[in-house]
């Protein structure tokens, strides 16, 4: 059983939902990131979402832009991230791992390579935001074999034919994205929210995750009522670029993370 089926089912087995969370490997500088998918998961994070750094991470906001292009000052790349990877499963062998990036890199690597590459290092799913289903056939095949699931992006736009074939490939959890725009738009409309994850039941079983808007506890928190869980990125990403001091930002993440398990829990 793939570590992100297994977590999610313990989740809904104690009625909690879960908690994901974003940061780009590398950001500010390439010796943080480790500590800092440890610290979330000891403040309760149940999936990490590793973002691969990319030059032009054209679904973001300027945020998580700004993570990226601090990641590419250190040549932080996609093997490294893999390498990261393998860092943390020496010491946690249970938390999902997400990457999370797009196209480019993969290609240039090969994706037979890629997908012996995630699934050694212990990677459990790999969403390409700019690889839509249409073109996703092959590497979806190369990762399925290898036991990593393929995380396809639906939208308050898709139609219902999209969301039946996205319906098709997905594993892990299929991620909603809240609003129209880029990463960390503020305009989160739950009522929205709601009607659009009543529409994907119909086509998919598996869990849905909310991201793209989620800032706080409070967001969190009224998204959770129709979502499986919640992803918060840009407001993590913030903190990594705030210009504190390692530990300072390693606290400040810790504070957000727990802040937003206990909203989720209290709902």
């Amino acid at each position: 059983m793939n570590r992100i089926e297994k977590k999610i089912r313990q989740l809904k087995e104690q009625n909690r939902k879960a908690l994901a969370t974003y940061i780009v490997n590398g950001d500010p500088t390439p010796d943080i990131t480790l500590a800092a998918m440890h610290v979330l998961v000891e403040a309760g994070v149940d999936i990490l979402e590793i973002g691969v750094p990319f030059s032009d991470p054209m679904a973001e906001g300027p945020v998580i832009q700004r993570g990226h292009e601090r990641a590419l000052v250190h040549g932080t790349s996609l093997r490294d991230t893999l390498q990261l990877v393998k860092a943390f499963r020496q010491t946690n062998t249970d938390t999902p791992i997400v990457l999370m990036g797009y196209a480019n890199p993969i290609e240039r690597m090969e994706y037979a390579a890629f997908a012996d590459a995630a699934a050694d290092a212990g990677v459990d799913g790999l969403l390409t935001v700019d690889l839509p289903p249409e073109e996703a056939d092959d590497l979806h095949k190369l990762l399925k074999q290898r036991g990593v699931e393929t995380i396809f992006l639906l939208a308050p736009t898709s139609s219902e034919a999209r969301i039946k074939r996205v319906s098709e490939l997905a594993g892990g959890f299929i991620y909603y994205v809240s609003l129209k725009g880029v990463t960390g738009a503020s305009h989160l409309d739950i009522g929205s929210v709601k009607d659009k994850l009543s529409v994907i039941s119909r086509y998919s079983q598996l869990p849905v995750m909310v991201g793209f808007g989620i800032k706080d506890a409070l967001s969190a928190q009224a998204v959770s009522s129709y979502a499986d869980g919640v992803v918060v990125g840009s407001a993590l990403v913030d903190i990594m670029g705030s210009g504190h001091s390692q530990a300072q930002i390693l606290e400040n993440l810790s504070a957000k993370a727990k802040s937003i398990r206990v909203a989720l829990d209290q709902r």
